[in-house]
């Protein structure tokens, strides 16, 4: 396949790859594409409604997802399988930022972090699949929801919105969650999950930072109070506000004011 002109070409035939595997690894090229200076800033490509995605796991709405194992075997392999398929969607949810706002005219800076945070996406589902495969199993193996992508389409219509549910929301709850979680499998006896999961850890404190520091980017181009503006936007799109307790010390390596989330913990 030939290298695409755009990025938002590259977002494009990334977001219409339903393979997970194909899915990284035209990641990965289009990621070297850019690095080198082969791909332009967006065209006028625009993104697909929802991204391809393979026949397993088969997609169910959240309320509906048996719940899943706790301990042994069966516990962990739920566990990754999880979270390899919010990395798989994390991947075009990075992609779909690249080209669904391209009216916006963001700075270069802009697009670099988001192939970047892409990158980093595939990278994690690859280490997950890995250890899914050393495990006996694969993604795709259980049912999976489909509740990632469903906020990603809550907020189609403003990147203000996507940043603060995405990357300012999402990714900073597993900030809070991540080391807990590392903890306890550790407890458990569990050496194998742990680093994959160290790695996204820190992979996540700069997503949530490139979250923050493009969402001030825009309030300031608006005119807006960013922090008034952060809690109209989670009272509008997230309005069951935010659980604790904060991991208020990754949050703050991310750059992210202690009283712009707290007032909002339930």
């Amino acid at each position: 396949m030939g290298v695409s002109a755009t990025l938002s070409a590259a977002a494009v035939t990334v977001l219409g790859t339903a393979a997970a595997f194909e899915k990284c690894r035209l990641t990965r090229a289009f990621a070297a594409d850019r690095a080198e200076g082969r791909l332009a800033a967006p065209g006028n490509e625009a993104p697909p409604p929802r991204p391809a995605r393979p026949e397993r796991p088969v997609l169910l709405a959240p309320r509906e997802m048996p719940k899943r194992a706790y301990g042994g075997e069966k516990g962990r392999i739920g566990l990754i399988h999880a979270l390899a398929h919010i990395e798989l969607n994390a991947i075009d949810l990075a992609w779909d930022m690249v080209c669904r706002f391209s009216a916006e005219a963001m700075p270069g800076a802009f697009l670099d972090d988001w192939v970047r945070v892409a990158l980093d996406e595939a990278i994690h589902f690859e280490m997950l699949a890995g250890l899914l495969h050393r495990l006996g199993a694969a993604y795709g193996d259980l049912p999976a929801h489909d509740g990632l992508w469903q906020a990603a389409e809550k907020t189609a219509d403003d990147l203000m919105a996507r940043l603060v549910v995405v990357p300012m929301t999402l990714e900073a709850r597993g900030l809070d969650t991540t080391p807990t979680t590392i903890e306890r499998l550790t407890r458990n006896g569990d050496d194998l999950t742990p680093p994959a999961l160290e790695v996204i850890y820190r992979d996540e404190i700069r997503h949530v930072a490139a979250g923050l520091r493009w969402f001030r980017f825009l309030a300031e181009r608006r005119g807006l109070d960013g922090k008034a503006e952060y809690h109209r936007l989670m009272a509008d799109r997230f309005p069951g506000g935010l659980k604790p307790p904060f991991n208020h010390d990754a949050r703050a390596e991310a750059g992210f004011p202690r009283d712009w989330y707290e007032p909002l913990g339930r």
